[in-house]
């Protein structure tokens, strides 16, 4: 009975839970609102983290850019004009998933011309290895293969 006790506690322990950032004061009453804003800030970098949303940091900026988000939800802003404003304010890194661009177009382009250009080297170097001639020294003798055609009749032994 310790041991079940002692095992579940541990589980407990050990269960991952969702951190929260946002905090209640911060919450539009507006149950839609609130929605927007939460996946407004899940697209949003934070600037201190760098690799969280300002929806998953606990950061200062991050907070102040909730309640920034939230304030322009509350005067009628679109998604896109809120977007827009903070990319004006802060630039592209602000985004967790920046827009195609001329300035981001390596960004988004580097990744596939990489895997092109592997895909066409190890097709070029398979077709090289199969032009290679096998050497006269590596080739069977005629009274190999005769040997090795009477293995192969005779199959395997008992």
């Amino acid at each position: 009975m310790k041991r079940l006790l002692a095992l579940t506690f541990l589980i407990g322990l050990l269960w991952p839970t969702p951190l929260l950032a946002v905090q209640p004061d911060e919450m539009l009453s507006n149950p839609s609102q609130e929605a927007r804003a939460r996946a407004l800030s899940q697209q949003l970098r934070c600037m201190v983290c760098q690799n969280e949303s300002i929806d998953d940091s606990e950061a200062p900026l991050a907070h102040d850019l909730r309640v920034l988000v939230r304030e322009r939800i509350k005067a009628g802003d679109t998604d896109a004009q809120i977007l827009d404003f903070l990319v004006a304010r802060y630039g592209e890194f602000v985004l967790l998933k920046p827009r195609l661009s001329w300035r981001t177009a390596a960004l988004w382009g580097l990744p596939p011309a990489i895997l092109l250009l592997g895909i066409v080297l190890l097709s070029m170097r398979g077709k090289r290895g199969e032009r290679t001639a096998i050497p006269e020294e590596a080739k069977l003798s005629g009274a190999e293969e005769k040997r090795l055609a009477q293995i192969l009749q005779e199959g395997p032994s008992s």
